[in-house]
């Protein structure tokens, strides 16, 4: 695969990553809970569903959300409301660098190794936003698994979870691969070349010594 290639394919997981990212921050759907016994909660009849910001009700006749006090959150939802907001304005930048260290975009006085440079810093905040979505993602249902009766993972949470795997594969390839191959060839052809002049440079000292005896 190219140089051009790997960073296109790194760019465009990254950013549909960090799109479902979004999607699971300003959501409500992220788990499905039920504060009666199980005969009640396996009908269906009221359930809750939990999110970042909001606490919903639903039943037959009944829709109905409310806002979480912040006060009076636990640690695992405050934690998770930081990270995922966290990793939603870090996308915008890491993005951005990504697409500046894309080939076919040239500012003036680039070189093979700004580029380089953008585009292994953009894969490292994209990590990071992926480590964010992932603590989030996975440290709230448990969470809410010792409060509540847990029914059910809601698609916000399927959405965090996806959106965090393609910023990890996104985030490596850039960070990894955003290496050209025609830098690595010149960087190797430059070490040939200087080596074998080293070796065939004939030795100065010798004739010093010689024209002084």
């Amino acid at each position: 695969m190219s140089h051009s290639c790997r960073l296109l394919c790194g760019f465009l997981m990254s950013c549909i990553g960090w799109t479902g990212i979004i999607i699971a921050t300003l959501t409500n759907n992220w788990v499905v809970t039920c504060k009666y016994g199980m005969d009640t909660c396996k009908k269906r009849v009221e359930l809750e569903t939990k999110s970042l910001w909001t606490e919903c009700i639903i039943s037959t006749a009944l829709y109905h959300c409310s806002l979480n006090q912040i006060l009076e959150l636990p640690a695992y939802v405050q934690t998770s409301r930081a990270l995922m907001v966290t990793a939603s304005l870090l996308g915008l930048p890491s993005l951005a660098l990504a697409l500046l260290a894309m080939p076919c975009v040239k500012l003036n006085q680039d070189t093979e190794d700004t580029k380089y440079k953008r585009a292994v810093l953009g894969g490292i905040l994209v990590l990071f936003i992926s480590l964010c979505g992932i603590v989030s993602t996975v440290w709230f249902p448990i969470g809410v698994l010792h409060e509540d009766n847990l029914m059910s993972f809601g698609f916000s949470l399927y959405a965090g979870w996806v959106g965090s795997a393609l910023c990890f594969f996104g985030g490596s390839l850039m960070t990894c691969c955003s290496r050209s191959d025609g830098s690595s060839q010149s960087l190797e052809n430059r070490y040939y070349y200087s080596k074998h002049s080293g070796v065939s440079s004939p030795p100065i000292n010798s004739h010093a010594k010689s024209a002084h005896v």
